[in-house]
């Protein structure tokens, strides 16, 4: 199959994935409407095109929070990304360190943050969980290893209901979901050797060196979801402020008031999101969420925004929109699933071309002159 654009990837992913993998991986909170709206509301944002202007250099490179990156693009942290592909984590980060864009590693990887910081340290994603004593171990464990920054997630007091899991049987309980999982991972026989044969230890690498090394999956999963935090507040924030002295990223800002208290509270960047559609289905896309938390903040701390972002035309989109950089999750882990560490850095190129084309065409040669002014406002 032709390799050009997300989707691809994603119908390789399908084919290749056990059926409640891929289902975890695609899906999203209720019926998914959020999750389609993500994609549909960006990809609404029109663009004024300019002709005759001088776009024979064209620059995509950008600078973000001390970083170097190659285009204004982190990978967003996704959750159980190491059972897409044999040590999923580590390819991606490879492929992001050589591609130099920002990569994100979850507290809910497979491979623990020493395996996948090996050749460079990466961004570390936090949840704020009951057990406190875990989370400063999560932030002592990210200072050590050098990440640059910590990716403070805070969109999930509680989980949201994904049905498609449901019906997926991901979370069926006994020896009748065991064997429904197992028969669907039979059916796919290459990730069935690669992944689950040759890919352990299949256990979420950041919380069982806390549990314990007997800990597997299931317990890891049972620990997590019993752990999650329904009383955090502001002074949650400040707390985590007060232990990590580096750049703290807060993700799931989706109302200006919210971006204000969190830059009030110690944040140094934000991420607009919705976690991908994954918890309360109905609330704003985040492209319509986007451009008034820009106008609140007005430039106080760097903003990155996910959801939706399929391409390198949607880049540049979420930055017309005000965004300084953008976040994509769900894009690199299709690509994982296809093609492992090679299709991660082939899906990076792809975003790279296709932002240098929009550019072009909107008559910007680098990523300052991309704004406002570039979107049609019928």
């Amino acid at each position: 199959m032709s390799i050009a654009t997300a989707a691809d990837f994603r119908a390789i992913a399908r084919s290749r994935l056990p059926h409640f993998l891929f289902e975890y991986f695609d899906g999203a909170a209720f019926d998914g409407r959020t999750a389609r709206r993500n994609i549909e509301d960006l990809g609404a944002v029109e663009l004024r095109q300019w002709a005759l202007r001088d776009v024979s250099a064209i620059d995509t490179a950008t600078r973000f929070l001390g970083q170097d990156w190659s285009i204004p693009l982190a990978l967003s942290p996704v959750g159980l990304a190491g059972m897409a592909a044999r040590r999923g984590e580590v390819m991606a980060a490879r492929a992001a360190r050589a591609a130099k864009v920002g990569f994100t590693l979850s507290s809910t990887s497979i491979c623990p943050l020493d395996e996948v910081s090996v050749g460079g340290a990466c961004w570390f994603q936090l949840y704020m969980v009951r057990d406190r004593r875990f989370v400063e171990d999560m932030v002592s464990r990210a200072r050590a290893i050098g990440s640059p920054a910590l990716v403070l997630t805070v969109d999930v007091p509680i989980l949201g209901p994904r049905w498609r899991d449901a019906h997926s049987g991901l979370y069926h309980p006994g020896l009748t979901g065991q064997v429904r999982r197992l028969t669907q991972a039979m059916v796919r026989p290459r990730w069935a050797v690669n992944v689950g044969l040759f890919g352990r230890p299949h256990s979420l690498g950041n919380v069982v060196r806390y549990l314990g090394p007997g800990t597997g999956m299931t317990g890891c999963m049972a620990w997590t979801q019993a752990n999650m935090d329904a009383s955090v507040d502001w002074d949650a924030l400040s707390w985590v402020r007060s232990l990590w002295d580096g750049p703290l990223i807060v993700k799931g800002i989706l109302e200006p008031d919210d971006a204000r208290r969190a830059v009030e509270h110690g944040a140094d960047a934000l991420v607009v999101s919705n976690h991908g559609g994954r918890q309360l289905d109905g609330v704003a896309s985040t492209a319509q969420a986007l451009p008034s938390i820009a106008a609140a903040l007005e430039g106080k701390v760097p903003l990155l925004v996910d959801g939706g972002v399929r391409t390198g035309l949607d880049i540049v989109r979420m930055i017309a929109l005000g965004a300084d950089a953008v976040m994509a999750g769900r894009p690199w882990l299709y690509a994982l699933a296809a093609a492992g560490e090679v299709g991660v850095r082939r899906m990076i190129a792809l975003l790279e071309t296709e932002m240098r084309i929009a550019m072009a065409l909107t008559g910007c040669t680098k990523v300052a002159d991309i704004g406002p002014g570039i979107i049609n406002r019928r």
